[in-house]
């Protein structure tokens, strides 16, 4: 197959997985509200709190995306900020009773849609398929360091 097939299967594979959406029904969680929450959730389980700036980090998003995407959902009474009482210029991000039920309602939903997908593609197959994907990651990462290795020689 010629090199730009390749490329244009790939990247339309890669499309088709980002485009995947596992909330559906009567979620009202987007899947980065539904992140958002996840990451909030997984502090309040080890006894923390958590900022805004670590949930922009988390998510791989600014801090400007994160401050609108915490100020809707405070308006929607999900989430709310609460200042810290021994600095009150951080402030920690914290979920409303209501936002918990929905966040468990939506975890359990999607948990079901996993494990129906699990048993009708196989766990071996999905293990084969999440294994391969590690091993050509690790390849470009390898091939794009070689890359850059030998751009930098050339650079002298």
């Amino acid at each position: 197959m010629e090199i730009n097939a390749y490329l244009l299967r790939l990247f339309q594979t890669i499309k088709e997985m980002e485009g995947l959406n596992f909330f559906t029904g009567k979620s009202k969680l987007s899947r980065t509200e539904f992140r958002l929450l996840r990451e909030i959730v997984l502090e309040n389980e080890q006894g923390k709190d958590i900022i805004s700036s670590e949930l922009a980090r988390r998510l791989g998003v600014t801090r400007s995306a994160i401050s609108q995407l915490v100020s809707k959902l405070e308006k929607q009474g999900v989430v709310r900020r609460v200042a810290a009482s021994d600095d009150k210029k951080i402030a920690y991000v914290r979920l409303s009773e209501r936002a918990v039920s929905a966040f468990e309602a939506q975890c359990k939903n999607v948990n079901l849609l996993a494990e129906r997908v699990v048993a009708e593609f196989g766990a071996e197959r999905l293990d084969a398929l999440i294994e391969t994907n590690h091993e050509f990651l690790a390849v470009v990462k390898k091939v794009r360091g070689e890359e850059k290795a030998s751009e930098e020689g050339t650079a002298e």
